[in-house]
């Protein structure tokens, strides 16, 4: 498959991870990709630790299983990093995006040896400033785009307005915040 790029999420129940994969995948597929975006649930309750997955690719999808070695892995809750293998089978190749405001330090004792590169963004930040509630997943499906360079910003945020407007069609008022988390993310996500 040309160019496949496979991302695998972290969070818990109720901060939005399997919904970001959604938007990311359905962000793609608008840019003329093909898709794959599917969680992997545990018990179904809120705070419980959740998987979510993406496949993207330039040409059609055969594979139809879980990641077990993706390019990123998507982080979007820090506590996650002492509870939950998020490194297992990371290709040293991509890359790990982190919600968190932790130093580098700290953060690399809790990678169990992951050699590859670091992003860090502060999500709770982000979304406190321009939503007034923390919603973790607007921004982190920002940093995952801008870290793996599947679509450019532009792509990015032009098909992002669309959905918001679709998704929040009765509550128009929080597109405007969405839409500057996403690009207060896209400014913000930083190599450690």
């Amino acid at each position: 498959m040309d160019n496949l790029i496979e991302i695998r999420w972290h969070g818990r129940g109720g901060q939005g991870a399997k919904t970001a994969s959604l938007l990311l995948a359905d962000a793609a597929f608008n840019t003329g990709k093909y898709i794959q975006g599917f969680p992997e649930y545990g018990p179904e309750r809120m705070g419980a630790p959740i998987t979510a997955y993406n496949r993207i690719s330039d040409s059609p999808i055969t594979i139809h299983s879980n990641i077990y070695e993706p390019d990123y892995v998507v982080v979007v809750d820090d506590t996650l990093l002492g509870s939950v293998p998020v490194t297992h089978g990371l290709k040293e190749s991509g890359a790990i995006i982190i919600n968190t405001t932790h130093d580098k330090d700290y953060i690399k004792s809790r990678l169990e040896g992951y050699n590859g590169d670091i992003y860090t963004i502060d999500a709770r930040k982000i979304s406190m400033e321009t939503l007034g509630k923390y919603f973790p997943n607007t921004p982190m499906l920002a940093a995952v785009v801008k870290v793996s360079k599947i679509m450019s910003d532009e792509e990015f945020l032009n098909d992002m307005i669309g959905s918001f407007k679709h998704k929040f069609a009765k509550k128009p008022e929080v597109i405007d915040g969405n839409m500057k988390a996403l690009e207060m993310a896209l400014k913000e996500v930083k190599k450690i």
